[in-house]
């Protein structure tokens, strides 16, 4: 593999760097293109005007309805066993920040795993914990060989990136786990993965993210359907020559593939996103992952949920400022670019144009213009949210796929219609300070 190339390592270092200057600038022109281009239709008048989202909803709507409609589990040719002692080596990576409720849990979940001992580790970094985590890691430690606890302060910088950076040094793992503390996994994972583990092809992987206790209230079943809609989307922008991305929790990533792209960026507030496109401009597949999942918590509030939304849309869109001239190179295919397209239009453009055409609705007293480009994009997310609410999903449950279900989660999926915008305005009004934001964990037990 290209990966341990070391003047394509060069290469693609100096390619990254210094792209993310100007960031706030990049927002106000981004902010301002997408009001206007909102509001511009209503210069054509009322029945004219409709015509460019008319266009828009055929052309956005067929791709994205051919990319849902070509999801498949990502076949692999299954292998042949391997000596114990051949198999891939995997590092578990963990960032734990005051994770006393679930920290414990996790250490025994990868003990549980149905693999060779000398073959899995699980490093974890307690980033100045507060809490009871670092004597909790201490008590575990005595008793599972498998687990190294590095330490460093709290006021060290660079969020979950830095302290994950931190740990590269010490691994030789040829695969890298990296999940949040309240992650949960099957024990046969590593076993069922091996096909992917052992194939060139992957740079990463990521197992689809399950929700635990998804039927406890309205919220949580729309988390529940919404990561499965990922999901099922991710696999048909892989299958159809598009890209895969990283979600964080649940990421496989080849050890020197990661060294080639840099390790994690400590200049973003989200790490996972921003290393997928590194991976993708290095010519590093990602590949997903259905079966079997990685389990987590839901998010029970909606407070937290907005404050979590919020972070993962300035990472998207950050990495867009960031990295938009070699998205424009030749290094991603015309498939990739389109792919980039279609969907930068639909998640971030679409949400900000839309309060620029009902700002110019009220100015000009008109009905708005682009509804049908938002009704096709929400008939879109019902039939993807039905279509992933029916496949067979290991671990957690997905919930019923009703129609008051789908309902409910394709109405809160329209909360992205309020993040985005607001998210851009603060891009590109206010100086940004890097903070590690994480979502609290509550300990919930997890499917066996």
């Amino acid at each position: 593999m290209a990966a341990g190339d070391s003047a394509h390592r060069e290469s693609l270092a100096a390619d990254l760097h210094g792209w993310a200057e100007g960031r706030r600038r990049k927002a106000f022109l981004f902010l301002v293109a997408c009001l206007g281009a909102g509001a511009a239709p209503h210069w054509l008048g009322p029945l004219r005007g409709l015509m460019p989202a008319l266009g828009c909803a055929l052309v956005l709507g067929g791709y994205s309805l051919h990319t849902l409609l070509a999801a498949r589990d990502l076949g692999v040719d299954a292998l042949g066993e391997l000596p114990p002692g051949e198999l891939p080596r995997v590092d578990v990576l963990v960032a734990a920040r005051d994770e006393e409720t679930v920290i414990a849990r996790l250490v025994e979940s990868v003990a549980a795993l149905d693999y060779p001992q000398d073959r899995v580790s699980l490093w974890v970094m307690d980033d100045g914990s507060l809490d009871h985590t670092p004597q909790i890691l201490e008590n575990l430690a005595a008793s599972h060989r498998f687990l190294q606890v590095r330490r460093r302060p709290r006021d060290s910088g660079g969020g979950k990136s830095a302290a994950l950076n931190a740990l590269l040094p010490q691994l030789q793992g040829d695969w890298l786990l990296v999940l949040d503390a309240d992650a949960s996994l099957a024990s046969d994972l590593l076993q069922r993965l091996q096909p992917q583990l052992r194939s060139p092809h992957w740079g990463a992987l990521q197992l689809r993210k399950a929700v635990v206790h998804a039927g406890a209230n309205l919220l949580t079943r729309a988390q529940a359907l919404e990561m499965a809609f990922d999901a099922q989307m991710q696999e048909g922008r892989i299958v159809r020559g598009g890209i895969g991305e990283l979600r964080g929790n649940g990421q496989f990533l080849r050890r020197q593939v990661l060294q080639a792209c840099g390790g994690f960026n400590e200049d973003t507030v989200t790490d996972d996103l921003d290393l997928s496109f590194r991976l993708l401009l290095g010519g590093y597949p990602i590949g997903l992952v259905w079966n079997p999942p990685v389990q987590e918590e839901p998010v029970t509030q909606w407070s937290a949920l907005l404050r979590q939304r919020q972070r993962w849309a300035e990472g998207g869109l950050q990495r867009f400022f960031d990295y938009w001239p070699a998205l424009l190179s030749d290094r991603l295919s015309r498939r990739q670019q389109l792919d980039l397209l279609v969907f930068f239009l639909l998640q971030y453009v679409l949400p900000v144009a839309t309060v620029g055409d009902l700002l110019a609705s009220l100015g000009w007293r008109q009905w708005p213009l682009l509804w049908p480009l938002s009704i096709s994009t929400l008939t879109l997310s019902a039939l993807a949210l039905g279509l992933a609410g029916r496949r067979r999903s290991d671990g957690p449950p997905l919930p019923e796929s009703s129609g008051l279900h789908l309902l409910l989660a394709n109405t809160y999926l329209l909360h992205w219609f309020l993040v985005i915008p607001w998210v851009s305005f603060k891009m590109a009004t206010r100086p940004k300070r890097l903070v590690w934001a994480k979502t609290s964990h509550a300990g919930l037990p997890v499917t066996s």
